[in-house]
């Protein structure tokens, strides 16, 4: 489990600064007895790199265990991180590389970056006790599987338009937009089924038998005529129509496979966070496994924010701040932190203020005092961020009447 650790070090400790990249990793070994002990050495990432490394462990002349400082850089870290956590239980520390950064400014280095200078700050760092414990691999795999669906569905939003445009050019004007007539759902059946005739007929209008043939799910027939008319009144197909009805061919198996995909994540996401404390956000009313564990992936372990507004604040959400003698202004939101976890904790709010009474409640006050739309969802945000640390932080599934008596207690 990850925590912060403030214990400094004995003078003794062997520290071993490692600061990754791509292809090699650029190592320290440094004691406070002997500093720096060898030449730094850049290491490769594979598995020749940790086996060096644990030889130069041995050949170092310090007794006991090393303690292990990595720079945790986007996913370069990990391979490492978790192979050396595993030939060294409890030794790995991470640090980001904002901490190394303001470590360097301490050193006299900020503005003069290079590898070694990093691993004199990881140093340095590791020697005041600074760093956190790997995460859990339940919560590695977990986050994993929320980024993998985030990309998938952001295909899929692409993927959609584009079958959209290719459509509307091979049979102009049936796919027309919202306030243009009835749109066409393409995930529908009844919009699988006009893609399919739109391929096998190369934008020539099928008829109703045809359509209902080729649907994947239930389409009634008044549905089917409804789309067979409207295709006739369409113009004529482009001369390239075959072409066109081939590449459209080509991304509705990519369709196919993106939506498998997506059902695939699905599952992996209730087995992963299943595994994980973040299970008990799904026991809130309008959050479902892939909302629970999108905010639970980017916020366990729940111990690294100690109160509800440090985790708001990590949200990007908080209103920005200055501070200065005596100036003090507020500005909008700061959007400090990933852009993933503000997303997820803006759609637990939105199903909150959907499916709870109390959540819906705020929502009706907050419009009376004339909030507008989204600053409604950013006000119900901060509320459902309290909540979700405390269910988080007590593994109490949630209870409306108990949450009710809280607010009336001011909490």
């Amino acid at each position: 489990m990850s925590s912060l650790l403030r214990e400094a070090l004995p003078a003794a400790t062997l520290v071993v600064a490692i600061d990754p990249g791509k292809v090699v990793n650029r190592v320290w070994l440094a004691s406070g007895e002997s500093g720096l002990i060898g030449e730094p050495v850049s290491l490769p990432t594979l598995r020749e790199g940790v086996d060096e490394l644990e030889r130069l462990v041995a050949r170092s002349g310090v007794v006991g265990a090393p303690l292990i400082a990595v720079e945790a850089t986007g996913s370069l870290h990990r391979a490492w991180t978790a192979e050396l956590e595993r030939r060294f239980p409890g030794r790995v520390r991470v640090l980001a590389p904002s901490e190394t950064q303001a470590a360097r400014a301490q050193l006299g280095a900020r503005r003069f970056k290079s590898d070694d200078r990093d691993c004199a700050a990881l140093v340095w760092l590791a020697r005041q006790g600074l760093g956190r414990l790997p995460d859990d691999p339940a919560l590695e795999a977990l986050l994993g599987v929320v980024r993998h669906r985030r990309q998938l569905v952001a295909e899929l939003k692409v993927l959609r338009q584009r079958l959209h445009d290719q459509l509307n050019r091979l049979c102009p004007g049936i796919s027309a937009p919202a306030g243009h007539g009835r749109t066409l759902a393409l995930l529908q059946p009844s919009g699988r089924a006009v893609l399919a005739c739109a391929v096998a007929f190369a934008g020539r209008a099928p008829s109703v038998r045809s359509l209902l043939a080729r649907t994947p799910g239930r389409l009634t027939r008044a549905n089917a005529e409804y789309w067979a008319k409207r295709w006739r009144d369409c113009l004529a197909p482009p001369s390239d129509a075959e072409l066109r009805a081939q590449r459209l061919g080509l991304d509705l198996q990519r369709l196919d496979a993106l939506l498998a995909a997506l059902a695939s994540a699905d599952e992996q996401l209730r087995v992963q966070l299943a595994q994980t404390p973040g299970q008990v956000l799904t026991s809130l009313p309008g959050v479902a496994t892939v909302r629970a564990a999108a905010f639970a992936a980017h916020s366990l372990p729940i111990e690294r924010f100690p109160t509800s507004e440090r985790l708001y604040s990590a949200t990007g959400l908080a209103p920005a701040s200055h501070q200065s003698a005596t100036i003090s202004r507020r500005g909008g939101i700061s959007r400090q932190g990933l852009p993933d976890h503000r997303d997820a904790l803006m759609a637990i709010a939105w199903g909150l203020s959907l499916a709870s009474p109390a959540f819906r409640e705020r929502a009706t006050e907050y419009r009376a005092r004339g909030f507008a739309p989204i600053q409604i969802r950013v006000a119900l945000a901060r509320h459902a961020c309290r909540l979700c640390h405390t269910l988080l932080r007590t593994q109490q599934p949630y209870d409306e009447e108990r949450y009710r008596q809280a607010r009336r207690r001011g909490r």
